[in-house]
């Protein structure tokens, strides 16, 4: 409070103080001024467009060079099978069924209605190599006995063997199966087989691996499958073994390739 010389008193407004520590703070707002002279920032468009292009531009030449690198190992490959075909002239081996004897085959049915298949079967195969350059190294072959129905008469395994250039090898081994359950269906369809006046139809499958070999050269192993369809096994009635029908048999020869789960 200040006195004037008149004898008048005057009060000095005060001005609020804000205490930093007090839980409700008053803020004066700052003021901004306004420049009419400044520029207003605008985004360059031509450097983004720029970096789009060179990013295209990338894109493409990766792809471009992803292509080109396929193509020429496609180009290569080609080429070296065809220089390997020309100077081996390789052919897959030949299979042909010499004989198929039936010693065993009974068809019993318990009295808890179940069904159960003993065989023995005796056959013989010959493989040819008609190469005369390569060289086929074989794994132990399984040989399987089926119905025409794919229902598994009987099995067995030959050792595996080496087959030379122009050679001929004989696969002789015996195939059984022992008291095998089987189901209503393939019972069913069994019994209904066996009713050919033919025979009942089946066929003989092969399943191994093959190493294939040419001078110093070396491949992986494949799988083939050999198919002998075309036999009809008349059933044996005594202890006598019965001459399968083989007149009309004919093998296939089919490589299994595979590929990551699928198989060719």
């Amino acid at each position: 409070m200040a006195t004037k010389p008149n004898g008048t008193t005057t009060t000095n407004p005060t001005t609020p103080t804000t205490n930093p520590t007090a839980k409700n703070q008053t803020f004066t707002p700052k003021r901004q001024t306004y420049n009419p002279n400044r520029i207003p920032y605008r985004p360059n468009r031509r450097h983004n467009r720029n970096r789009r292009c060179n990013c295209r531009r990338c894109f493409c030449q990766c792809c471009c060079w992803t292509i080109l690198i396929i193509f020429s190992i496609l180009v290569l490959a080609a080429i070296a099978g065809a220089i390997f075909y020309f100077l081996y002239h390789p052919q897959l081996p030949s299979f042909s069924i010499s004989s198929l004897k039936i010693s065993k085959f009974n068809l019993t049915t318990s009295l808890d209605d179940t069904t159960r298949l003993t065989t023995k079967f005796n056959v013989t195969l010959s493989t040819k190599n008609k190469n005369k350059k390569l060289i086929y190294t074989y794994d132990p072959v399984v040989l399987t006995a089926e119905s025409t129905n794919h229902i598994g008469l009987a099995n067995g395994v030959f050792p595996g063997f080496i087959s030379t250039p122009n050679n001929v090898t004989i696969i002789h081994s015996t195939l059984s199966i022992v008291s095998q359950v089987l189901d209503v269906d393939s019972v069913s369809t069994l019994k209904s087989d066996l009713k050919t006046k033919s025979g009942l139809p089946m066929r003989i499958l092969l399943d191994t691996k093959v190493v294939v070999k040419m001078d110093k050269l070396k491949s992986n192993k494949v799988r083939i499958r050999v198919t002998c369809d075309g036999i009809n096994g008349p059933i044996p009635k005594g202890k006598n073994p019965t001459v399968a029908s083989i007149a009309t048999a004919k093998c296939k020869v089919d490589l299994r390739i595979k590929i990551l789960r699928w198989t060719f």
